[in-house]
């Protein structure tokens, strides 16, 4: 029986000082942690069954890896960089795709796409996602940086259904949230094999999988929660650890030095796409 998520005060949410999200954001290397985030959403069975068994065949990243890259990065570009107009378009396009996301009468698992409460557990894992590497490739942030980045990140959730009085009202209650929910996810074999053909690449031809299959998964473990690494059956040695904190130190120095359209590449550039799909009445997902 799927664990039900751990309920929240309903605090109402605090004015947002003025924030430069750019600065926190890395564009580039935040893809190396994508799909290690995919696996802290999708380890929420509803969530994972729902990707799963989805019948939108166009958002498959088995069957349109590209496609679905465009999607999921133009929604964080969205989230995070976007207008208010921008994320109302944005929304009413992901509803579109949502609608058909939905258990059936007799499905072992029940999940709704429209469920705020699913998508606070996915706003969460993007949140703790990019503030853990953030933190990997730069140092602990500040406290008022870090303050004001997890207020900002509530959009990652409210650009859908979720609404903002069920984000922790605070750093303090989203890690009693994060530790409890985390704690009570388990993988079962249908969703290992899901993530299994993810890390390996399995989407990609033959000759991306051989050159990229094992720097990929080396970064997923490494950036996965031990839980979620147990979950997984996957292993990981000090050694390892130390190249991986190494490795995101060298690039992270490296990138505080750009400009920072260049720091919050892709993500413009698919904002930009956006607009411009949006003004010639093309589609958004």
């Amino acid at each position: 029986m799927t664990r039900p998520l751990s309920a929240l005060p309903q605090t109402p949410p605090t004015a947002e000082p003025p924030i430069d999200i750019r600065q926190f954001l890395d564009g580039a290397v935040g893809l190396l942690g994508g799909a290690a985030n995919v696996i802290m959403q999708l380890s929420l069975r509803p969530v994972g069954y729902g990707v799963v068994e989805s019948p939108v065949e166009s958002g498959n990243v088995m069957i349109h890896p590209i496609k679905r890259l465009r999607t999921t990065v133009t929604y964080l570009a969205v989230a995070l960089l976007g207008t208010d107009s921008d994320r109302e378009a944005y929304r009413t396009a992901v509803d579109t795709s949502h609608r058909q996301v939905r258990s059936r009468p007799g499905n072992p698992v029940k999940y709704n796409a429209f469920d705020p409460r699913l998508q606070l557990w996915v706003a969460a894992c993007l949140y703790w996602g990019a503030q853990d590497l953030y933190e990997r490739m730069h140092g602990e942030m500040k406290p008022a940086d870090a303050d004001a980045f997890y207020r900002y990140s509530a959009r990652l959730g409210t650009t859908l259904q979720m609404r903002p009085e069920m984000w922790p009202a605070d750093r303090p209650a989203f890690e009693r949230y994060w530790t409890e929910n985390l704690a009570g996810t388990v993988i079962d074999p249908k969703i290992r094999a899901y993530f299994e053909d993810l890390i390996d690449l399995k989407m990609m031809p033959a000759p991306v999988q051989l050159a990229f299959g094992g720097i990929h998964r080396f970064f997923v473990t490494g950036l996965l929660p031990q839980h979620l690494r147990d979950e997984m059956g996957m292993t990981w040695s000090p050694r390892q650890d130390w190249l991986l904190a190494r490795t995101l130190r060298a690039i992270g120095a490296a990138e505080a030095v750009v400009p920072t359209p260049v720091r919050s590449f892709p993500l413009n550039a698919y904002l930009l796409d956006m607009r411009l799909r949006r003004r010639l009445g093309r589609p958004l997902v």
